[in-house]
């Protein structure tokens, strides 16, 4: 009886560290990356240099799978797997995976497999079908939030809401363009009304 019951607690015992030894795992598994530009379960951002530097809402956007590999519709019937158009991402927002509708990785890597085959088909049309065209067809497919009314227009709210920036860097690679521009505008109203206040002193003095 006793050899019994030692048997049966180290069982227990054995079961309980592995399933800790798999937690862990899990939690590597899922750990962001941001050296080897690896984001499990999330949507990232990237500036699209000329566009950004004026509308800093505006960017492209990709999905990641379960591992962190970054898919995106790049362009007219291409769709990138780990090679993000116009760069490293500069912004991440990470979803729950827990929020997928049949829940589990292997949903959420079917749904951004399935959507990237069909944007592989697609021509690329930056007002109409484009990058976030393609994230919001892959949360559809796994009805994130049991929803499938994602779109470009929410998504490119949401994402500006939620989003972190990845680093320091990245926030001035999202940012720095838009205020150097912001802050030449400023400079050049002012110069104007400067030299505008100055004529018209100049006028009533003489």
């Amino acid at each position: 009886m006793r050899c019994a019951s030692l048997f049966t607690v180290m069982a227990d015992v054995s079961a309980v560290d592995n399933m800790k030894n798999y937690q862990n795992f899990q939690g590597t598994f899922d750990k962001i990356d941001r050296e080897q530009s690896r984001y499990p379960y999330c949507i990232v951002w990237t500036p699209i240099p000329g566009l950004t530097w004026f509308l800093p809402f505006i960017g492209h956007m990709g999905i990641c799978t379960s591992t962190g590999v970054i898919r995106d519709f790049a362009g007219p019937y291409f769709v990138s797997e780990d090679n993000m158009a116009f760069g490293k991402p500069t912004k991440y927002w990470k979803l729950d995976k827990n929020k997928v509708y049949a829940g589990g990785s292997s949903t959420w890597d079917a749904a951004v497999h399935d959507a990237s085959e069909e944007y592989k088909h697609r021509m690329h049309n930056l007002c109409c079908d484009n990058c976030h065209s393609h994230v919001a067809m892959a949360l559809n497919l796994m009805r994130y939030e049991n929803s499938t009314s994602w779109n470009m227009v929410n998504l490119c709210l949401l994402s500006f809401i939620y989003s972190k920036h990845v680093s320091f860097v990245g926030f001035l690679k999202t940012w720095l363009p838009f205020l150097m521009i912001c802050g030449v505008i400023v400079t050049v109203t002012l110069a104007f009304k400067l030299q505008s206040a100055t004529l018209d002193t100049m006028n009533h003095s003489g």
